[in-house]
């Protein structure tokens, strides 16, 4: 393939960072139309980019089939390049940022409820000790919702509870959560010889939170088989525990939520014939992105303190 530009010339008076984010795209997700949507950017405008980028390096970096598209040997080498370059890029651009940064006294971040509600007020209180100049602004969704925030870059930092991540997704786990059965002391469960089967709790119907929050998805992602449809649906622990409490019916909540109330005598654990169920509650960020010192300081709180 003929090059129309020297590769030896500056980069700099033709390469375009698009190109390259493209390319990554198509290695991370198969396809050029998959890497494309990945990088927001038109097919036919893709497609061109690509023809470009080959002709002015001077070689085919795509086998392009109609099962999808594949990296030559070439293009192998010249994505992990590619990913090189951006990083550093990236890294550049947080580091300046963060220079025109300094002094800066907000800290905004996502939180799932649970994080939310047992968690970040301990971390926030560390925070103002570390930098009290520092005015954290935490807003608290389900974790589907954190994760869209981040991914779509409405928010650059944010803790969930969910079993899954997307792939364009860094994660550092802050926290290890046990999910606890809980009933009324009236509940036939709670005087139980015998512990509770993973298949007696997915054929109950159960107490839960809303779809897209991180307890719904812990208890979907354990299923093997359909789930029984929940009793009710709710996006506050605290009035499903005050539920299961008053006789509604059972639930899986988090340790965090239920532990006073257990202690208390208002519920009553149940135990689970298996492994403890445990989840990780992680802090999430782009993998491009590089956190602020803020962050930096907050990711690092949330880690000591487990």
């Amino acid at each position: 393939m003929d090059s129309d530009v020297p590769v030896r010339q500056s980069m700099a008076h033709w390469l375009q960072l698009s190109s390259l984010e493209l390319l990554v795209g198509i290695a991370d997700h198969g396809s050029l139309s998959a890497g494309a949507r990945a990088v927001g950017m038109a097919q036919s405008n893709a497609s061109r980019a690509l023809k470009t980028l080959e002709r002015r390096l001077g070689y085919a970096l795509v086998a392009r089939k109609t099962s999808g598209s594949t990296l030559t040997a070439e293009g192998v080498l010249t994505v992990q390049w590619a990913r090189e370059a951006l990083a550093g890029l990236n890294a550049f651009a947080a580091g300046v940022r963060s220079l025109a940064e300094h002094g800066q006294t907000e800290l905004e971040f996502a939180a799932s409820m649970t994080v939310a509600e047992y968690l970040a007020p301990s971390w926030i209180g560390q925070l103002h000790e570390q930098l009290p100049s520092v005015t954290p602004r935490m807003r608290i969704m389900n974790s589907h919702d954190v994760i869209q925030a981040v991914e779509l870059e409405q928010l650059g930092f944010g803790f969930v509870e969910t079993p899954h991540l997307p792939s364009a997704l860094q994660s550092r786990e802050v926290f290890r959560d046990e999910m606890l059965i809980v009933v009324a002391p009236s509940h036939p469960w709670a005087a139980r010889k015998h512990p509770v089967t993973l298949e007696e709790l997915q054929e109950t119907a159960l107490i839960e939170r809303e779809e897209g929050s991180g307890t719904r998805a812990f208890l979907d992602s354990l299923a093997t088989a359909e789930r029984a449809k929940p009793i009710a649906e709710f996006n506050s622990n605290a009035t499903i525990g005050q539920l299961v409490a008053g006789g509604m019916g059972p639930a899986v909540l988090s340790q965090l939520a239920v532990e006073s109330q257990i202690k208390q005598g208002t519920l009553v654990e149940v135990p689970f014939a298996g492994p403890a169920l445990m989840r990780k509650l992680c802090a999430i960020w782009r993998k491009e992105r590089v956190l602020n010192p803020n962050e930096r300081t907050l990711l690092e709180i949330a880690i000591s303190a487990r």
